[in-house]
């Protein structure tokens, strides 16, 4: 990837720049838009919030800029790179070396600890931070030899955090990282995830319907029917623990 990143009106550069995006699914006779002229950036090292209902078209905009789908129209640049022209080949590098995908259900292999979960994404990187390591980021180094049935839920997603985290991306994209989880874990996941922003180099991006998880974001997209209704920033953050949902 190039050196250089193009930069935002406030001296911020831009690690996604996605111009009037636009998805369609055809479904037999049917075609379904799910996204309509979608433009947004995304800042370097930001928590940033994308928030909308079920069928907003949010999660097809972070399928699009994690490389999983493509767009039907318009373009998303990474940094310098319009991932809109990429391979399934370079889309399959990208997400490799450069996303984090965090997701609401953990997608654990149940016959692997704790330690050889996120051990798995270091096999694929090229400079992985070692598991351990990110284990204790999660607060779970205690937990490394557990198996997944041996954890709650929130542990459990705090793992798939670490193994995310373990290639050492430039992006953690999170779609309803606290949709299975209760209040009290959903605000500890959130927790992690804030301190994760603070602590590496990672954007981090949460995608979800839950409209308190905004107040803790440096800016906040909101989508309606597959269009970027408002973008705005906090003045004031929350932390995760003063959130009530």
């Amino acid at each position: 990837m190039p050196a250089t990143t193009p930069e935002s009106t406030n001296g911020n550069a831009f690690v996604f720049r996605v111009e009037h995006l636009r998805k369609e699914y055809v479904m037999g006779e049917v075609t379904v838009t799910a996204l309509r002229d979608a433009s947004l950036d995304v800042k370097e090292g930001e928590f940033l919030v994308i928030l909308g209902q079920s069928g907003s078209g949010k999660s097809t905009l972070m399928n699009i800029m994690g490389g999983i789908d493509t767009p039907t129209s318009g373009h998303v640049y990474f940094r310098d790179d319009d991932l809109s022209t990429f391979s399934e080949g370079q889309l399959t590098r990208f997400r490799r070396h450069h996303i984090g995908f965090v997701f609401q259900f953990y997608n654990l292999m149940p016959n692997l600890t704790a330690e050889e979960n996120v051990e798995m994404a270091t096999e694929i990187a090229r400079d992985p931070h070692p598991a351990i390591e990110m284990l204790r980021l999660v607060h779970l180094e205690d937990r490394r030899d557990h198996f997944p049935s041996q954890l709650s839920g929130g542990e459990q997603q705090r793992i798939a955090i670490a193994r995310a985290l373990a290639k050492r991306p430039d992006v953690l994209l999170c779609d309803e990282p606290t949709g299975a989880l209760d209040v009290a874990t959903g605000k500890l996941v959130l927790s992690v995830l804030n301190e994760v922003n603070e602590k590496t180099e990672a954007t981090v991006v949460i995608i979800t319907h839950n409209a308190v998880i905004a107040d803790m974001a440096h800016r906040v997209i909101q989508m309606v029917d597959g269009t970027i209704r408002d973008i705005y920033a906090n003045e004031t953050r929350k932390k995760a623990d003063d959130l009530e949902w």
